[in-house]
């Protein structure tokens, strides 16, 4: 991370805490895809600060929506530009499916609980119709479909989409359809919003992690069926959810060659109370300094679990 950078994370952080959240240790004991996590009420956000977008990889994004999607978070990055073009302020941008905002359009929603309407795509610029109020109100003044179909310049089976919500609209056309209506009709993009699961992808990934880590590999085996996955582009190494329970683990697997242990453990420490997951260590015989209060599982100990609840007692 640049010195720029670092700044960055330093203001998002302030931003955070003014706002009123929680926010966690900053992670750099290891290459992380994500730089802190914070939380208010029920909001749970994993924020990654990168002057260029440009530079995410997808490796590191999947890795991102792998977290939050698991501890039922938003993720976010916090960017200026994207190669050689600046992003612009008040819209929202994307990255391998992780939404990006400038640092002021992150500070106006924080500070200022103002949320962009504009999303940028591929096509240009777009907002997402909010269909429920286009529909309510063109039934209020009386019009048919057809008759604000063509006031706008639109067909009706495009209008029709917007009031279904399976259609966005260009800038132009959803300014035409507030004149006609008189109400406004773009939904906010609400970047608190947790992600959505999607299931095929992260098993994929899990699988090519597990391979190459015995200890990972015999916790899948032992908790196979239940909700869990392997990361490696953070301070832990696995999340294990169990929804019915409303139970999180996030765990670290440590070695004998570990430089950084200790300052891993903060971070893990850190996040979990953010996260309000239970923390744990699996080791192979290093443990970390005495004072930090973390659970402590040595790997012969793993043929011992037969459920999460299991692993988080031992």
């Amino acid at each position: 991370m640049t010195y720029r950078e670092t700044e960055k994370v330093k203001a998002a952080e302030s931003i955070l805490k003014e706002g009123g959240f929680t926010v966690s240790q900053r992670c750099c004991s290891r290459p992380s895809c994500f730089d802190i996590a914070a939380r208010k009420s029920k909001s749970l956000i994993f924020i990654k600060v990168q002057s260029d977008i440009g530079c995410v990889s997808p490796y590191d994004s999947l890795e991102l929506r792998i977290i939050s999607e698991h501890v039922s978070a938003a993720s976010l990055f916090i960017s200026e530009k994207t190669r050689e073009k600046h992003l612009e302020d008040d819209t929202v941008y994307s990255r391998y499916n992780v939404l990006a905002v400038t640092p002021k359009t992150f500070e106006n929603i924080v500070l200022r609980k103002i949320y962009p309407l504009i999303q940028a795509g591929p096509g240009g610029y777009y907002v997402e119709i909010d269909g429920e109020a286009v529909k309510q109100r063109r039934q209020e003044l009386g019009l048919s479909v057809g008759e604000v179909a063509e006031k706008i310049g639109i067909s009706r089976r495009t209008l029709y989409g917007y009031e279904r919500g399976m259609a966005k609209a260009s800038v132009a056309t959803a300014y035409n359809l507030l004149c006609t209506l008189g109400i406004p009709v773009a939904k906010p993009v609400d970047i608190f919003e947790a992600t959505k699961r999607q299931r095929k992808p992260f098993m994929a990934r899990a699988r090519q992690i597990i391979i190459r880590n015995k200890l990972l590999q015999k916790i899948f085996k032992k908790l196979a069926g239940y909700n869990l996955v392997a990361v490696k582009k953070a301070p832990f190494d696995f999340v294990i959810t169990v929804p019915e329970e409303n139970m999180k683990i996030i765990g670290g697997i440590v070695n004998d060659k570990e430089a950084t242990l200790n300052q891993r453990v903060d971070e893990i420490l850190s996040l979990s109370k953010v996260v309000q997951a239970h923390p744990i260590l699996v080791t192979e015989g290093q443990k970390p300094s005495l004072d930090k209060d973390i659970s402590c599982v040595k790997g012969e100990e793993l043929s011992k679990i037969k459920c999460p609840e299991d692993l988080r007692k031992l």
